[in-house]
């Protein structure tokens, strides 16, 4: 249960009356009660109010409203409830949730109460807008509006007030009676409900998402709203309906196949439905944040292996295409996370590169077709599912492959020249996030420390180039007949020396944010090159160690989006680092066929079955120590963020 305490005069300048602290004839009770405010006070005063602060219940949301205020209840909704942020506020109302929030909010009051009465003016609420007007969070103040002047000073005292876009929205607090009509007829113009269904739907999105599913999948969540029902049943729901068509897709015959497309697109549709239905509520949660966040990687490749399982059954073995799949997207991934922490100051890059994307994103149909060529989510899921009803496995798995290769060079392309022509520097966060992105272990760490005098004399562009050598060393060694021999071990080697050269000092470079998707190819490919070449009965094993591996690197993605950091260092150590795992798989791999090119070419079995148990033994038991500290994090330990994806951007 939440607290609301409703302070100055009642609507009309007359005293509230007893049991109607919202004014005779006002709706705010109501609206605060649908808000889940079960709990209404009336202070009369700052002193009374500070009171009732400091004896509100503790771990309760608390909010604090002028009685005149009029509004949408949608606007109160954004205001009020949102659990993302401890301390809001729309004009005429203020919310802190949390122990700092609800204790910086107490204090603020009895700095109000001991001091002289603050007064506001017109434009207290921090809105810029003519008088009369009440769209947007204008206000109206004939003197004070407490929860304005609280607002105020919770964050002259450090204490961040997050203020939602209200829009055509109305919340303001009139001055006299001929205001408070003019803000009732303002309210009553603007249907509260459908601002509140629109908004529900990402502002920007792909065209298949916008134009194909988001036009019906808001009234679902709606649906799913008035039924109780919670985003994260919804999101699991779409797990599970993936999960089958998985299923539909490994049974290898065509009514499968077309179920399984069928179930593909069902499960999409429930994915938009669960985002929608936490805007449409604002259910956010930091369980939500993280099951969002790893379901869609886990629904695609699980699907992934289905219909490498489906075309087995059909005598066609496709593992090493649905590998390759998993492979390109998880790097497409990587490269859009370390752009984008890159460049998180990215409005003030002003290169002609960012300059004409901008201008391009003012033509209306350049708009869409940009969206649709990088491939996004929904354009991938519509484009399996149809391809999966109408071809085969092995047909599927190569036009997704050109799609995604096309899309991620185009991407990659933009982003080169955005960065070679910025004129801004990385900032230190950006060099910490890269760091963490890059998952170097112990023994880079040994190595970045040895060559950090030599790496501080390379110039602003070699930490790239030293990267790429070094991954083009290491997969020339394991794919060009090196495979299951030394030759691969010493390319690991040197790809060890090189990896730890190019972490050896600071990623600031204009390029090296390329650094973690060069990293992150490399130890994939790696996998995906040994299975490949030395036994193709190992390439299931080698999917589930990529799952686990690039599992570790997106929860290590979504964590420092969440601004909490990479994982703790004992995990990264555990897990070795792309160069220990690296090392050590071509070293079992030279153990178990000989080490020499004679051995390795006969896929001999004893060779291929110490392989295969290899691949599946790390999978095992990355998935489990990964799994294990994520699951803690994410839904024990309380400190993990509900951080929800709201840009669209769902490569």
């Amino acid at each position: 249960m939440s607290t609301a305490i409703l302070t100055g005069p009642a609507p009309g300048g007359t005293p509230a009356p007893d049991g109607d602290p919202g004014g005779a004839h006002g709706a705010l009770p109501a609206d605060l009660a649908a808000l889940g405010y079960r709990r209404v006070l009336d202070a009369g005063g700052p002193r009374e109010l500070a009171r009732m602060l400091a004896e509100a219940p503790a771990g309760e949301r608390v909010a604090v409203l002028d009685r005149r205020f009029v509004g949408h209840r949608h606007a109160l909704r954004l205001g009020l409830t949102d659990p993302r942020f401890p301390a809001a506020a729309v004009p005429g109302a203020l919310t802190a949730d949390g122990p700092q929030a609800r204790a910086a909010l107490t204090a603020a009051a009895e700095r109000l109460a001991a001091g002289p009465q603050p007064s506001a003016g017109p434009q207290s609420s921090g809105d810029s807008r003519p008088a009369g007007d009440t769209r947007a969070g204008a206000a109206l103040l004939p003197a004070t509006v407490l929860p304005d002047a609280l607002a105020a000073a919770l964050q002259e005292s450090g204490t961040e007030v997050y203020r939602p876009e209200l829009g055509e929205l109305v919340a303001t607090v009139p001055a006299a009676d001929a205001d408070r009509q003019r803000a009732a007829q303002a309210v009553a113009a603007v249907d509260d409900e459908a601002v509140r269904l629109r908004r529900a739907v990402k502002s920007r999105d792909g065209f298949f998402t916008t134009h194909c599913v988001s036009p019906y999948s808001r009234y679902l969540a709606r649906w799913c709203a008035r039924r109780g029902l919670t985003p994260n049943q919804v999101t699991t729901a779409s797990l599970l309906v993936a999960l089958i068509a998985a299923g539909c897709a490994a049974t290898g015959t065509r009514p499968g196949f077309v179920a399984a497309g069928v179930l593909l697109i069902a499960s999409f549709v429930l994915d938009c439905t669960d985002g929608q239905l936490a805007r449409y509520s604002l259910q956010y949660s930091t369980l939500g944040a993280w099951l969002d966040a790893t379901f869609d990687r886990a629904k695609e490749y699980a699907y992934y292996a289905g219909l490498a399982l489906g075309a087995a059954r059909g005598g066609h073995d496709v593992w090493a295409l649905a590998l390759g799949a998993m492979v390109l997207q998880s790097c497409r991934h990587v490269v859009d996370f370390a752009f984008t922490e890159a460049n998180h100051d990215a409005e003030g890059n002003s290169s002609p590169t960012a300059q004409l994307s901008n201008r391009l994103d003012g033509v209306g149909w350049t708009v869409w077709a940009r969206r649709i060529v990088v491939l996004p989510i929904g354009e991938r899921w519509a484009l399996i599912a149809v391809l999966t009803a109408v071809t085969t496995p092995r047909t599927t798995f190569i036009v997704l492959l050109i799609g995604c290769a096309f899309a991620a060079c185009y991407t990659t392309a933009g982003r080169v020249l955005r960065s070679v022509t910025r004129h801004r520097v990385r900032t230190e966060r950006a060099a910490v996030a890269l760091g963490d992105l890059a998952d170097s272990g112990p023994l880079a760490e040994a190595g970045a420390r040895l060559l950090r005098p030599s790496a501080r004399r390379l110039p602003a562009f070699a930490t790239p180039v030293v990267a790429v050598a070094g991954a083009a060393l290491l997969l020339a060694g394991v794919l060009l007949g090196g495979a299951g021999t030394w030759w691969a071990v010493a390319a690991a080697a040197g790809y060890l020396v090189t990896s730890s050269l190019a972490v050896a000092r600071p990623l600031r470079g204009p390029l090296d944010w390329l650094v973690p998707p060069v990293f992150r190819a490399a130890e994939y490919l790696t996998v995906l090159g040994l299975a490949a070449r030395l036994s193709d009965a190992a390439l299931p094993a080698a999917f589930g160690l990529v799952a686990a591996v690039a599992y570790h690197h997106y929860d290590t993605v979504y964590r420092i989006r969440g601004g909490t950091g990479a994982p703790p260092r004992w995990l990264v150590r555990a897990a070795g680092g792309h160069e220990g795992r690296v090392l050590l798989l071509t070293v079992a791999a030279a153990l178990a066929y000989g080490g020499s090119p004679h051995g390795a070419a006969g896929h001999q079995l004893p060779g291929a079955h110490a392989l295969q148990l290899t691949l599946a033994a790390m999978a095992a038991v990355l998935a489990l120590v990964v799994l294990a500290e994520s699951i803690r994090f994410w839904v024990f330990g309380g400190e993990a963020p509900a951080v929800h994806d709201e840009t669209g951007d769902t490569a």
